[in-house]
Formats: structure tokens, C-alpha cells, sequence
């Protein structure tokens, strides 16, 4: 039953938000809890069961009007229409690469703005959602972080994400290079994800359910850079979903450098965490590795990374640096990469360098919004009488 689902039965703001003015008066339906919705269908001489066709139709049937809602009575398309938006959020803008990548800016109810990305390839349609405004997290290199955390994203914005991303599929595709429906999810967009882990679970109950978008957790993958706490929680949720761990360095000292949270926390906890979450779940932990020119890339980097993975179910995702405007960091020289992609594959490691998508339209993790966000301000400034 949809009206079950996590998504409808929360829908609360999060800490932090409640003294943001929203742009718009009306909510989006996929953050009003069931129970609201319920009552107010009942005072409109509707049965309940209209929640269940709502949701529906936003999650399977990708309507994007009330309007188009045709098994709803047309009078209670009106009212919702008066009431409620089926998505709080706008697509700020759209970028689209030759291979069929897709990547959007999108503004909050509140103004604010976020990215997300559709990657489509080899029968796949994965789809990387942002958890957070902005990221507290620190990360030197990361785009998404350089103004801090804003707020966490509810439940039903993350949700939000997957469907508008979803809606650009093609369900009546028969090119086996591209997947007619979302397949996969990846949480490594803006924001620690674990850092609002609970509203984040809510919201991949939807997308795991038979009526919601049916993506199985064995096809979900969570990234954080390292919270032990809400690694192990996420260990207990029961679910198969996938970690990746934001590695970064083979040592505190240079991980401190490049993490600045890891100062608190230190690499033993961490993969301690990490350890523990493999012995409960038996899926391998990936560890990211994004590679910094001459900073965290040199022969001795690379043999204490295999001495400090040796002997874990562990898989390393290299990620060879994108440029950030304003950030002085630099891509890895072949040599230098070859090496330590030679070295850990010589300790028994899985590695891989994570293949690059939509290289026309790449920018690193944020800095798509922040472009946008520039230009509005110019926009803005531009509008004031002189």
C-alpha cells in the first residue's frame, strides 16, 4: 500500500529549517504525511484510497500536472492543484552531454539549489542525488563544501530528485545501450549523506518499493566520509545497500589535511566501522579515492594504501582530480596513477578509475550550483535601479 510508504507517513522539516520561508505557499504533495492527506481528502468527500492513486501517479505514472491525473475526479485535480505542487523544487538548469548525461541545478521551495545527475550506459540508468544544502564536511577539494552546510534535505526532496531524473528516461526505449526505467542510485551528490541518515532511509523505502520506483537496495550505493556512529546504524537498518567510504589518503596525518572532520575521528574508527558493516551485511565496502596530483599520489602513498587495505573485502574506486574554479589542485600525471593502480593490484586489491560521463558538462560536485547561484546574483545586481 503506498499510503505506507515512509515518505507520506514523515514529511516533518528537518532541524534547522524550520524558520526558512518557503517561496510559495503550497507544499509539495510528496512531503505532506499520509495522515494530513488523508484528513484532508475526507473533508472533501474523498476516500482514502486517493493517496494511493496520487502517489502512484507521480511514481509510476511520471505525471507531472494534477491535470494529468485522469483517474482522479476532475474537481479534486482542482483542489489539489489549489492546495498542493506535486514538486516543491524547479529545474534551475539542465545540462545534457552527447552520451545521454544529464545534470540539473534544482531550486528548493526556499531558493535554495542543489544538483543531481542522471548517468545513462550500458542498459543502466543511475541516478546521483544530493542529501544536504551544501556540505559541513570540509573536504578540500570539494566544491559542493566551500560555503558550509545550509540544512538537511527532507525525505520528500530526495525523493523528488529521483523521480524528475527518472521522468528522463525513456520507458518505451528499445536501444539496448539505454535503460527504459531508473536501475541504480547513487547517494554521492552535495552533502555527507549520513549526516541525515534517517530521512535519507525514508526516502530509498520509497524507492525500493514495488509501488514506488523499484530500485532494490543491492542496487543503491551510500557514500560518506566516515561517520562510525551512522555507519553502524546504517549496518542495522537491514538493508543491502551498498557503502562507499570517501578514503582520500592512506594516513591520518594527509587525511587530516585533506578531511578536515577526520581530526576528530581518525582512519582506525573508520574502517573499524566499515569492517563491521562487511561482517553484518556481507556486502564489500568500495573505498573512494579521489587522486591529487603530487598531494596524496606518490610511490609511498600508494604502498601504505595497499598495506592499509591488504587482507579487507575492499574495492578502491580511483578518481582522477577534476578542476575546481578557485581551488589550486592539479590531475595526476599517467605515471603516477599507473603506479598506484600496479600497487594495489599487487596487494590483492580491487581497483578501478572511475570512468568519466558527460565530459562536456562536467564540473565537480557543486560547482554547477555555484555557477548558478553567480549568475543569479549578477542577475539580481543587474535588476537594481542605479
Amino acid at each position: 500500500m503506498l499510503s505506507t510508504l515512509p515518505i507520506l507517513e514523515t514529511g516533518s522539516l528537518p532541524a534547522g529549517t524550520e524558520g526558512v520561508p518557503p517561496s510559495h505557499a503550497k507544499p509539495g504533495i510528496l512531503d505532506v504525511p499520509a495522515e494530513t492527506l488523508r484528513a484532508w481528502l475526507t473533508e472533501r468527500g474523498q476516500p482514502p484510497m486517493r493517496v494511493n492513486q496520487i502517489c502512484k501517479q507521480i511514481l509510476a505514472n511520471r505525471a507531472t500536472a494534477f491535470e494529468d491525473m485522469s483517474d482522479l475526479p476532475k474537481g479534486l485535480r482542482a483542489d489539489l492543484a489549489g492546495a498542493f505542487r506535486v514538486f516543491s523544487m524547479s529545474v534551475e538548469r539542465h545540462f545534457a552531454a552527447s552520451d545521454d548525461t544529464h545534470k540539473f541545478v534544482l531550486r528548493l521551495a526556499d531558493g535554495r539549489m542543489i544538483e543531481a545527475v542522471l548517468i545513462q550506459d550500458d542498459g543502466r540508468a543511475t541516478a546521483c542525488i544530493s542529501t544536504q544544502v551544501g556540505c559541513g564536511m570540509g573536504c578540500v577539494f570539494c566544491a559542493s563544501g566551500l560555503n558550509g552546510v545550509v540544512r538537511n534535505l527532507t525525505a520528500g526532496e530526495m525523493v523528488e530528485q529521483l523521480v524528475l531524473l527518472r521522468n528522463l528516461t525513456d520507458a518505451n526505449s528499445t536501444n539496448p545501450e539505454r535503460a527504459p526505467r531508473l536501475t541504480h542510485i547513487v547517494v554521492m551528490g552535495m552533502g555527507e549523506p549520513l549526516a541525515n541518515l534517517d530521512n535519507l532511509l525514508d526516502a530509498l523505502a520509497v524507492a525500493g518499493d514495488k509501488n514506488g520506483l523499484g530500485i532494490g537496495a543491492r542496487h543503491v550505493t551510500i557514500s560518506t566520509v566516515g561517520l562510525p556512529a551512522k555507519i553502524r546504524k546504517l549496518a542495522e537498518s537491514g538493508k543491502q545497500y551498498h557503502l562507499a567510504v570517501s578514503l582520500h589518503a592512506p594516513n591520518d596525518e594527509l587525511r587530516t589535511r585533506i578531511v578536515p572532520t577526520n581530526d576528530k575521528v581518525g582512519m582506525d574508527a573508520i574502517l573499524a566501522a566499515a569492517d563491521e558493516f562487511y561482517e553484518k551485511t556481507g556486502r564489500q565496502v568500495t573505498y573512494e579515492y579521489v587522486v591529487l596530483g603530487g598531494l596524496n599520489d606518490q610511490a609511498p602513498h600508494a604502498r601504505q594504501l595497499a598495506g592499509l587495505l591488504r587482507g579487507r573485502q575492499a574495492h578502491v574506486n580511483l578518481i582522477p582530480w577534476n578542476a575546481v574554479e578557485g581551488l589550486a589542485f592539479k590531475r595526476p600525471a599517467d605515471a603516477d596513477l599507473q603506479y598506484l593502480i600496479d600497487t594495489l593490484r599487487r596487494g590483492g586489491i580491487s581497483v578501478k578509475v572511475r570512468k568519466r560521463k558527460g565530459a562536456e558538462i562536467d564540473a565537480a560536485c557543486g560547482q554547477l550550483r555555484r555557477q548558478a547561484e553567480a549568475a543569479l546574483g549578477a542577475e539580481r545586481v543587474g535588476e537594481r535601479p542605479q
